[in-house]
């Protein structure tokens, strides 16, 4: 099935912030035959993101970042600094892959030099449009570390280097924990090899 089989019977606005937030109210082709009943649904307009594993092929280093996020501290969590790999939204004009060569320099203070996609999802398709684009990019991360962020952007960013068994051993271990982080990590313990063999 696709976008033909559902029926968009209204669309109401709820909050438009940072984020947006609407009510969808619509039905769609059920796999037994015929249609659901009206249902309704609430959608965090997220928009689109980039992500990239900064990574360094020569050294077998990854460059990650540390910075407070408010929805962990909204869910509770004693911990909500999170370390990651560098993502942001795209903006209006730009290209996931300048985007993601922006976010890096921005929060890393590193140069992307060449770029490989590595996938595309949905991060939470059950209450979010937010769609990633999720990039390996080759860096150095000689002399790298240190604090970033764009100030007007209330962006407080440690950046730090990890070897990349150190990078893929967080994110197994749970001390990486976000979805985009993990799926990165884990790509670049499936690929590190033939990036290697291409990049050096």
């Amino acid at each position: 099935m696709d976008r033909n089989d559902v029926e968009l019977e209204k669309e109401v606005p709820l909050h438009d912030g940072f984020f947006r937030m609407v009510r969808l109210h619509l039905r769609h082709r059920l796999f037994a035959g015929g249609w659901s009943p009206t249902m309704t649904r609430e959608v965090v307009r997220h928009g689109t993101v980039a992500a990239i594993i900064p990574y360094d092929p020569v050294r077998d280093t990854v460059i990650l970042i540390e910075q407070f996020r408010a929805a962990i501290f909204a869910a509770g969590d004693p911990q909500p600094w999170s370390i990651s790999i560098a993502a942001g939204m795209i903006e209006p004009g730009e290209s996931a892959e300048e985007m993601a060569r922006r976010e890096t320099l921005e929060e890393t203070g590193c140069t992307v030099g060449r770029l490989e996609k590595a996938s595309e999802f949905y991060s939470s398709p059950g209450g979010s449009s937010q769609h990633v684009t999720l990039f390996c990019g080759e860096i150095s991360t000689e002399g790298a570390g240190g604090l970033y962020g764009v100030a007007d952007e209330s962006e407080d960013i440690k950046a730090f280097v990890k070897t990349a068994d150190e990078a893929i051993a967080m994110a197994d271990s749970g001390a990486i924990d976000n979805a985009v982080s993990i799926l990165g990590l884990q790509w670049l313990a499936r690929n590190r090899d033939s990036l290697r063999a291409r990049w050096t």
